[in-house]
């Protein structure tokens, strides 16, 4: 069986496979670097009062509930992904945080965005790009929908950098491999980037790489691999007796503080031409 992204194919699943995803993206959302990371790019972002801001493939809507309980963002943000699964989700969540008058969720779809052109001063897409079916046609929709003059924020992992230590460097490298091509449609996109975005219209401004580490013990990397394993097992792209091994040993790493992973994530902004 060839690998599915789940995030591509979140409409195909069962609701014990959505409740897991959702516990990894607000498990993600809880962890330090997730908020380091947010913050790298949103203070960089000159936002008026009115500001209106999209993100696209915003799942649980993690990302926007941080960006509304900042000081500094007094405007409207929207959210929007194909999942209604996460969209409920999200609108729970803000509704508990207190942040829903600031916030609108609805379904829609990053390839074909359900808004008049030069709507928003800001488009974001948080680890969406890596998962989509056709990068080009949401390149696309997110310049259409950005005014001019406006931002367009791309921020995901170069999942080729993903790495997890185990002591047969040979199947870690295979299982590495295995995990990204089972959780992401397009693991190497953000190198195609910077030759990409001029096509649509959109000036590279800054740019920057972070590299996520986690040593001796794992949080970040821990959800990943417990909410992700399964689909590398279910495509079967490597011995199902293998990968629990492989799985085994990142547990007792992480129990006796021998852990190591990690990946490179890129942020790119563009402005509107």
């Amino acid at each position: 069986m060839a690998a599915r992204d789940p995030h591509r194919f979140v409409n195909e699943l069962d609701d014990a496979a959505l409740e897991r995803l959702v516990a990894r993206l607000e498990s993600r959302a809880q962890d330090e670097i997730f908020a380091r990371l947010l913050d790298n790019y949103l203070v960089r972002l000159i936002l008026p009062p009115s500001a209106r801001v999209l993100e696209v493939g915003c799942g649980t809507g993690a990302m926007l509930r941080y960006l509304a309980r900042r000081d500094d963002f007094t405007g409207k943000a929207y959210g929007v992904d194909q999942c209604s699964h996460f969209i409920e989700a999200a609108s729970r969540f803000a509704q508990n945080e207190h942040v829903d008058d600031r916030l609108v969720f609805q379904i829609g779809d990053a390839h074909h965005l359900d808004f008049p052109p030069a709507s928003f001063d800001v488009v974001i897409a948080h680890t969406l790009i890596s998962h989509v079916t056709a990068p080009l046609a949401v390149l696309s929709e997110m310049a259409r929908v950005v005014r001019p003059g406006g931002t367009v924020v791309i921020f995901d992992g170069d999942y080729a950098s993903l790495t997890y230590a185990f002591p047969d460097h040979g199947f870690g490298h295979q299982m590495d491999v295995a995990l990204a091509n089972a959780t992401f449609n397009n693991p190497k996109i953000m190198r195609d980037l910077p030759r990409l975005l001029p096509e649509f219209g959109l000036k590279l401004t800054a740019a920057w790489g972070d590299a996520v580490v986690e040593i001796g013990n794992g949080s970040y990397f821990r959800s990943f691999v417990e909410t992700y394993v399964p689909y590398v097992k279910q495509a079967g792209l490597l011995p199902a007796q293998a990968i629990d091994l492989w799985l085994s040993e990142q547990r007792q790493a992480m129990e006796n503080g021998t852990f190591f992973a990690a990946c490179n994530y890129y942020t790119y902004l563009a402005r509107r031409t």
